[in-house]
């Protein structure tokens, strides 16, 4: 009997079942002490049964997706035992602005990709460039020239951070005393190889107009022609050259629709399709670098091994970033999210997964095996074979790309090389890359990426999950991926923002997880977690009016919270110890500080009553017909060093900019600020201490969350809060405290 290539462990996790079991119980006890005394309280007491109503729900979801934890663990050295040979694999990179997103940051995940722990002759890298921008395509033709040095040092010394920006850090310093002389010569040549790849595209990137080619000229970034070019083609498979290498810039053209990123993956998958065809693919955004070179052959191990293997449509890879602050100020490195929920449970919202060929993959993603059509049951082969017309009405008019279909849908393609003639082929790429091929064709509705969603990835993957795949996640003890996560408030809140706006989208549409959970083969469990996802931005309403109770309740002498002296204030001073001492031991397991604890805690009260709050109104304007979504590229932090943000002064300070999306937050400190000082005042008149205390607690608890705010509206600069954020903010809290007195 061969050996397997996967193991599932499940955990043992009675303790968390029952914390949170018990936090349940106490929700629904306050929910029901609320209910019985409705009638005796006013507005307060009311609004607060509503959002704890929706907390409350949201308690549910987030138990069922911790209640049965599983990890898996792969075996990729008994691979040769399961198969003769690995599938070829098309590998995807996305990049959309070179000012965002650094051209050296781009090159260095391709660098990371063509070298990875695979059989060259079954590879080939696509560059997607929205941006049609001469620099990126500069910087590729150099990282290429590095490639042919690169790769064989890699494969010769067994390098496993394959980033050259990561590999040639001070920690990663080879010791004189240890290594030969022979490898410190060559690390020392590969290094200063590595700083002239580095000069040679910041010195474009600082006179752009050096840069000229041709097909460049009259470029605009959001009108132009496709533009594909075979920067290499690997033709004699040699195994530590270098696999192909292409460059695709797909046609833009201000009357079409280009459906960013989801319109830039389905190019890809065209593209491709009628150049190597592979059944493999692995997408990765520009900044997330390979860390672990045999990630793929992790990834193999489950859809090898299962006996129902033909039903596994993805193996995801959680999001790890390298090089985070102490303590994570901005509070988005997501280790216990990954550890407790992502690696345990059943969520499938990450970044990286494998497809196979039959099904349609999802974007935020690494790995993944290459699907053209979403049913299982349809299979094309000798005896059930569409006609033509109906398979270009299907896959568009290019004949070639709906014989690669054809190829891929029986499993034709599963054993080739991707040692084809590709440049032959180039015509055919930039007749699929063009911006009206999708017309009168199912890409983006059936086929492909799905549209109408800036979360094209969560989008994509519930359509494939409702036609009954399945998914794996892969957590090896070397993360496959990793990449740098935002470090400044600003850009957070513009990814924030997306993502929620996204998520909300899919709600509002007919692939929303409602839907296909009746219609479809979406399993319970996992309606419950892309319902949670679904309704990120609506959960930003309950959390601001329940951070601003409080101080409402200060100003108008009305209470939310039971008194001192009632034995039912025992249940939500239950739930605030209870809640905050476990998540906090989740922390503590994981190897984090408390004060990343409170970091991660402050940030999602940050983030949910500012950034989430702006995607709900987003989805609330483009369904008023008044606003059209804009997908806005989350800007990558420069960093050709691979340090991370450690090196960076004041890295760990909070920026402010103009942008309303800090009003919110503002107007929160300003109006519990005053609130503190009137109920303060009313104590020292009155001096019954008893009274409101709870109120003051928590108004307390609040500007503590939001003291980046309140140390923002005392500093100046980018350090400080703009006065026109101040004034809107100041007019809202004049608007609520003139309500609070009137009532």
């Amino acid at each position: 009997m061969s050996p397997r290539l996967y193991e599932e462990i499940r955990r043992k996790n009675t303790l968390q079942r029952l914390t949170d079991l018990t936090i349940f119980f106490l929700l629904l006890s306050l929910l029901v002490y609320r209910l019985r005394f409705l009638d005796n309280h006013g507005l307060p007491w009311f609004l607060a049964f509503l959002c704890e109503s929706w907390f409350t729900f949201l308690w549910v979801i987030i138990m069922n997706t911790k209640w049965s934890p599983v990890v898996h663990k792969t075996y990729p050295q008994h691979l040769q035992n399961r198969m003769d040979e690995l599938p070829p694999m098309d590998m995807f990179v996305t990049t959309a602005d070179p000012v965002l997103e650094p051209p050296i940051i781009t090159v260095n995940t391709v660098l990371s990709l063509l070298a990875i722990d695979y059989p060259v002759n079954k590879l080939a890298c696509y560059v997607s460039d929205d941006g049609a921008s001469p620099i990126t395509f500069y910087s590729l033709t150099e990282a290429l020239k590095f490639a042919k040095i690169w790769i064989p040092y890699c494969k010769k010394h067994n390098v496993q951070v394959r980033a050259p920006f990561r590999y040639f850090t001070s920690e990663n310093q080879p010791q004189s005393n240890i290594a030969s002389s022979e490898f410190l010569q060559e690390w020392t040549h590969m290094k200063n190889e590595y700083k002239l790849l580095v000069q040679n595209i910041e010195a474009v990137e600082r006179n752009p107009s050096s840069c000229k080619y041709e097909f460049f000229s009259k470029v605009e970034k959001s009108n132009h022609p496709t533009i594909i070019k075979v920067l290499w083609e690997n033709k004699e498979g040699l195994a530590d050259g270098v696999p192909h290498l292409v460059y695709v810039s797909r046609e833009k053209h201000p009357k079409y629709p280009h459906h960013f990123k989801a319109g830039a993956m389905n190019v890809l998958i065209r593209v491709s399709g009628v150049m190597t065809n592979a059944p493999v693919m692995l997408n990765v955004d520009c900044d997330m670098f390979v860390n672990n070179p045999q990630i793929a052959l992790h990834a193999m191990c489950f859809l090898v091994d299962s006996e129902k293997e033909r039903d596994i449509a993805y193996v995801q890879c959680p999001q790890v970033f390298y090089g985070g602050l102490k303590d994570d100020p901005f509070g988005n490195q997501m280790i216990v999210l990954q550890e407790v929920i992502l690696g345990k449970g059943k969520r499938r919202n990450s970044r990286a997964f494998l497809l196979r060929n039959r099904v349609l993959p999802s974007t935020k993603s690494y790995i993944r095996f290459i699907a053209y059509e979403m049913t299982k049951a349809k299979v094309f082969s000798s005896s059930n074979v569409k006609s033509v017309e109906e398979l270009k009405n299907t896959f568009g008019h290019s004949t070639k790309l709906v014989e690669s279909a054809v190829k891929a849908l029986s499993g034709l393609n599963e054993s080739s090389s991707s040692l084809s003639d590709i440049t032959s082929s180039i015509e055919e790429a930039i007749q699929v890359a063009g911006a009206t091929y999708e017309f009168n064709t199912q890409w983006g509705n059936k086929v492909g990426y799905m549209y109408g969603s800036t979360t094209e990835d969560t989008q994509t993957g519930l359509r494939i999950q409702s036609k009954g795949w399945r998914s794996v996640y892969s957590t090896p003890k070397t993360p496959g991926f990793l990449g740098c996560a935002p470090t400044s408030l600003p850009v957070i809140m513009v990814q924030q923002a997306r993502w929620t706006t996204g998520l909300l989208e899919i709600l509002f549409t007919n692939n929303n997880p409602i839907l296909v959970t009746i219609f479809g083969n979406l399993r319970f469990r996992q309606f419950l977690t892309y319902l949670y996802l679904n309704t990120w931005a609506m959960r930003s309403l309950p959390e601001l009016c329940y951070n601003a109770l409080s101080a409402y309740c200060l100003l108008s002498n009305t209470s939310f919270l039971p008194s001192m002296t009632d034995p039912t204030i025992l249940i939500p001073t239950s739930l605030l110890v209870i809640y905050n001492t476990y998540s906090l031991s989740e922390f503590l397991r994981a190897g984090l500080s408390v004060r990343a604890w409170w970091n991660t805690q402050r940030m999602s009260r940050i983030v949910t009553t500012s950034a989430w709050l702006f995607g709900l109104a987003n989805v609330a304007l483009k369904l008023l017909g008044l606003s059209e979504t804009v997908f806005h590229v989350t800007p990558k932090d420069r960093d050709e060093h691979g340090e991370g943000a450690h090196g960076a002064a004041n890295a760990s300070r909070f920026t402010f900019d103009e942008s309303p999306v800090f009003v919110p937050g503002t107007a929160l400190v300003m109006l519990h600020v005053i609130g503190l000082v009137v109920g303060i005042s009313r104590w020292v008149r009155n001096g019954d201490r008893t009274v409101l205390i709870g109120e003051v607690v928590c108004c307390v608890w609040v500007v503590a969350s939001f003291m980046p705010f309140v140390k923002g509206l005392v500093r100046k600069g980018k350090y400080g809060v703009p006065w026109s954020v101040v004034g809107k903010a100041g007019v809202l809290v004049g608007l609520l405290v003139n309500y609070s007195y009137i009532r």
